[in-house]
């Protein structure tokens, strides 16, 4: 299928690996330049060359904190013009709800909320005038069915979800849309940080606790960052202009819901 998006040119955050990067090589792959951000300027370089070897696009690497002021604005100016924004951040730490403090939750609502709302502050007015875009947040499964240990990224990942709903329908009108993909586990850094906290505090081994949670899955694995890609790339594809305000989940079937 042509996606319809040769000679765009997207912003895609936290893409030096995992789902970031599932989803730059994705849209790579249908002809769009990229500019790609992460703090690691090493793993950001190599993955920036490895991406324009790879597809024949132009791909900017920009290493910054997307979190700071200072290093979102580094991003957006490097950035320029986009026609697409996909936004990503690590969740926070897991933990339990007495554990956590006032400055917990602030760092939390500034990396999963705040920054994706300062991002899309500053690209959807030029997504508008031009009557073209396309924002992809990827938030969590939690903000379908919280993860009791994931209490700082429920708060977070909830409410951005809450300020994309009422977005998404005012911004709809100019043929720009928002949506969420909301992975469950995929087999990326986080997941493996995950099975070695559970593998840590119940005494065994790193490969146990992965089948363990293997096991809870319908699909019986851990999804990968190339599929997880392929739907970021289609929710941004001319195809899926339809598509306005909606939370995607790619969770293997875990999260036993009806709707």
């Amino acid at each position: 299928m042509d996606l319809g998006l040769a000679g765009k040119r997207a912003l895609v955050c936290a893409a030096s690996k995992g789902l970031g990067r599932g989803c730059a090589e994705a849209l790579a792959e249908a002809g769009v330049d990229l500019v790609i951000n992460a703090r690691g300027a090493e793993a950001l370089l190599a993955t920036s060359e490895e991406i324009r070897r790879a597809h024949g696009v132009a791909v900017t690497p920009v290493a910054a904190d997307i979190v700071s002021e200072e290093g979102r604005a580094t991003v957006l100016e490097a950035a320029g013009q986009v026609d697409i924004l996909v936004t990503n951040a690590g969740g926070p730490p897991p933990g339990l709800w007495s554990d956590w403090e006032r400055d917990d939750f602030i760092a939390a609502l500034d990396a999963n909320m705040l920054t994706p709302i300062a991002l899309m502050k500053a690209l959807l007015p030029g997504m508008i005038e031009r009557g073209w875009g396309r924002v992809v947040n990827i938030t969590s499964q939690s903000v379908k069915a919280p993860i009791p240990v994931l209490g700082l990224s429920n708060s977070a990942r909830a409410g951005l979800t809450g300020y994309v709903a009422g977005t998404a329908r005012q911004v709809a009108p100019h043929g720009v849309t928002i949506n969420n993909l909301l992975p469950g586990i995929h087999a990326t850094d986080r997941a493996v940080a995950l099975d070695r906290g559970v593998a840590e505090a119940e005494g065994i081994a790193l490969a146990e606790a992965r089948t363990r949670r293997e096991a809870t899955i319908p699909a019986r694995r851990y999804g990968s960052p190339e599929e997880f890609g392929a739907a970021c790339a289609f929710l941004c594809s001319r195809q899926a202009g339809f598509i306005v305000g909606q939370n995607i989940l790619l969770d293997g079937g875990a999260t036993n819901a009806t709707l």
